[in-house]
């Protein structure tokens, strides 16, 4: 299947389940709106499922790792080798990702998109053969477009995957020094917002250096001029390996009718490449959390996504999507389990009912 064949055959969410289940949600026994937006939410799973009552079985978070060759620019507080370093860490199941993974009863799929370091085999990695790194984006692409059409075709594979295998819930997550950078030049583009308010501190920057950081995205901007009408073009120019599979896990669970739930800011850049791809996308998805960096804010407004958490966080990885899931379990299943007034014999709905 081609990628134009999959932005083709995704389909909206359906607005008939949407309008069951919101009849649903007012003859719960329960004030109408007293969930908040727990009943947004279910009347979102309603429409990606396409029922009234929809239920999760499984959940799944696919964390991609990459290196980036802008960090020769001095972007970032941490060496590139940090990259291998932690995706060992996760394979090890020693990190943030693997603690709340195997605490919420997510499976987790980690990917080398393009770690610079080779990594020795392991059966619980996947790989993504397209290069060990991007190049630096201010002398030119990041990688050619062959190479971004073939990380996003890998995502849609793995999330096809996921659904496969059961998971109706797949969350993005990642790993890759220099990163941030990628995402801040993404979305400065496909927003159209200036560099100096989508690039963000990253690993603790102070104003010197952020400073710095911003003039790197100008300048891989002005080389490159990425295309905002063009998503391929923009995530060729100045994205980053796993950002591209990121994308496709986007458009692939999207393809397979599953919940699409994106992370921080690096996750939420990879879903404005899905979304400039095929806006329909959006339907499927779920924002975590709002993350410190104030280009996150400024790609979820564009897409117009809320998020259900603020806790501050700005590690990535996938653990806002992680601590999001028991959210999205508990709108489904309120939604579908929970007593109407008429079945719990409860006074105070039954005109409603009636109606």
């Amino acid at each position: 299947m081609t990628l134009d064949d999959v932005l083709a055959r995704i389909e909206p969410v359906d607005p008939g389940a949407q309008r069951a289940a919101r009849l649903r949600q007012e003859r719960l026994t329960k004030p109408p709106g007293s969930l908040g937006r727990l009943e947004e939410l279910s009347i979102q799973l309603a429409g990606i499922f396409q029922t009234e009552r929809p239920t999760i079985r499984g959940k799944a978070i696919i964390v991609a790792a990459a290196d980036h060759g802008v960090v020769a620019q001095g972007v970032t507080g941490y060496p590139q080798e940090v990259t291998e370093q932690m995706v060992l860490n996760f394979l090890a199941g020693g990190a943030a990702i693997n603690v709340m993974a195997r605490a919420a009863g997510v499976g987790l799929t980690v990917v080398d998109a393009g770690v610079a370091a080779p990594l020795p085999e392991h059966p619980g990695l996947r790989v993504v053969d397209v290069g060990r790194g991007t190049a630096d984006m201010t002398q030119g692409p990041a990688m050619s477009r062959e190479q971004a059409e073939e990380c996003v075709r890998a995502g849609i594979t793995f999330a096809l995957e996921a659904a496969e295998n059961g998971a109706d819930v797949i969350g993005a997550g990642e790993m890759g020094i220099g990163n941030t950078t990628a995402s801040s030049a993404i979305t400065a583009t496909l927003t159209g917002r200036p560099p100096n308010e989508t690039t963000s501190r990253g690993t603790g920057r102070d104003e010197q250096e952020l400073a710095h950081k911003t003039a790197v995205v100008e300048r891989a901007l002005e080389v490159n001029r990425p295309g905002p009408a063009d998503g391929m073009d923009v995530l060729s120019k100045v994205g980053g390996f796993e950002i591209g599979v990121l994308a496709g896990v986007a458009l692939g669970g999207a393809l397979a009718r599953r919940v699409v739930v994106l992370d921080g800011f690096v996750s939420t850049a990879a879903g404005l490449i899905a979304h400039s791809l095929c806006p329909k996308v959006t339907g499927y998805v779920v924002a975590s959390h709002l993350s410190v960096e104030p280009g996150h804010r400024i790609a979820l407004e564009h897409m117009g996504l809320r998020p259900l958490l603020d806790l501050e966080m700005r590690l990535g990885e996938g653990t806002g999507a992680v601590l999001v899931m028991s959210l999205i379990e508990a709108a489904a299943a309120c939604l579908s389990e929970m007593a109407t007034f008429a079945e719990a014999g409860v006074s105070g709905g039954e005109s409603e009912e009636a109606e």
